[in-house]
């Protein structure tokens, strides 16, 4: 567990690269607790209040200033200390799952290693703003090439234009990678890996897989 950090065993976060596939295996894991009879809140980062979805779109829009990586990573807190007073709270304290797609391992990766903000900056902020760990986060590993075909076949099919951190080149996905592998070798158990490379079906069966496990693992 992180230092200074209340780990909440009903928060399951959902993390990996552009185009691993978050979506998919949300609404996997939220169909199967649901099935189990609990209440489910699926939701996703930055976002998941009025507020944090404004902070959402002055993070992802294009515009002609460039966004400074401190604004970028403060930017992302604020949007998460409001999603985390107002929604991930008061639904852990009433007995409900909360599902996340991403939660605070996407500033290690992103802002951290992509962006070369020092991590203890990062764990400051996580402490003083956040003071919750998920239970388990499931990674979805997907190699950049892979992934940029992924993204590039929803866009064709109509879907949104990449946004500004989407348009980043392949070197910092590489980066991003890195740093996920490595908090997950740095977290085992907490961060469980899954092979996001095989169809949506086989990745969603393999997070329901790894969710299953976990639950037993904590007799619920």
């Amino acid at each position: 567990m992180s230092t200074g950090l209340r780990r909440e065993p009903r928060l399951v976060t959902i993390e990996g690269g552009e185009g691993a596939g978050k979506s998919t295996v949300l609404r996997a894991l939220r169909e199967a607790l649901l099935a189990d009879g609990f209440e489910v809140i699926s939701t996703r980062e930055p976002g998941g209040t009025p507020l944090a979805e404004r902070i959402r779109e002055l993070l992802l829009a294009h515009g002609d200033e460039p966004v400074h990586a401190h604004t970028e990573l403060l930017l992302m807190f604020a949007a998460r200390a409001q999603h985390v007073q107002q929604v991930v709270l008061p639904a852990l304290a009433r007995g409900a799952w909360v599902v996340s797609d991403r939660f605070t391992d996407s500033s290690y990766a992103y802002q951290g290693v992509a962006r070369g903000i020092e991590v203890g900056f990062i764990a400051e902020l996580e402490q003083r703003a956040v003071g919750i760990e998920p239970g388990l986060t499931l990674l979805l590993d997907l190699g950049v090439a892979d992934a940029r075909e992924r993204t590039r076949g929803r866009d064709l099919l109509g879907g949104a234009s990449p946004d500004r951190i989407e348009r980043e080149r392949d070197e910092f996905f590489e980066r991003v990678r890195a740093g996920f592998l490595r908090r997950a070798a740095q977290q085992p158990q907490r961060i469980r890996v899954i092979d996001a490379s095989a169809d949506p079906a086989t990745v969603a069966a393999r997070a329901r897989k790894a969710l299953e496990a976990y639950r037993r693992g904590l007799g619920s």
